[in-house]
């Protein structure tokens, strides 16, 4: 992991699921994507796209990775921002990753 990813936003939170100011321990792969909704509570959705080949027709197709991730109120990312997230425990159903910072 890249200790640039973990420098502390300037504003503290009370949340429990915080990297920063929780007990949240970040672990895994990390990656990079634009916020696409925010409509739920400290929630955010995170596509982004990547190229995978098909080899029966050797080709590349533009395939787009959706996943859910805790959005802490210290980095308060909004929808279109680019973002960076990192693996870590489940926080609830659908929950794996956690935003780490603005990109």
């Amino acid at each position: 992991m890249r200790s640039s990813d973990f420098v502390e936003p300037e504003t503290t939170c009370s949340d429990k699921n915080c990297p920063y100011h929780g007990d949240l321990r970040v672990h895994g792969r990390r990656f990079e994507g634009v916020v696409t909704s925010a409509k739920a509570h400290k929630t955010v959705a995170v596509a982004w796209t990547r190229f995978r080949r098909l080899k029966k027709y050797d080709r590349f197709i533009k395939d787009r990775t959706k996943v859910l991730a805790h959005n802490p109120e210290c980095v308060n990312a909004k929808l279109g921002d680019n973002v960076i997230i990192y693996e870590t425990r489940p926080i609830s159903r659908w929950k794996r990753f956690v935003v780490l910072r603005k990109a």
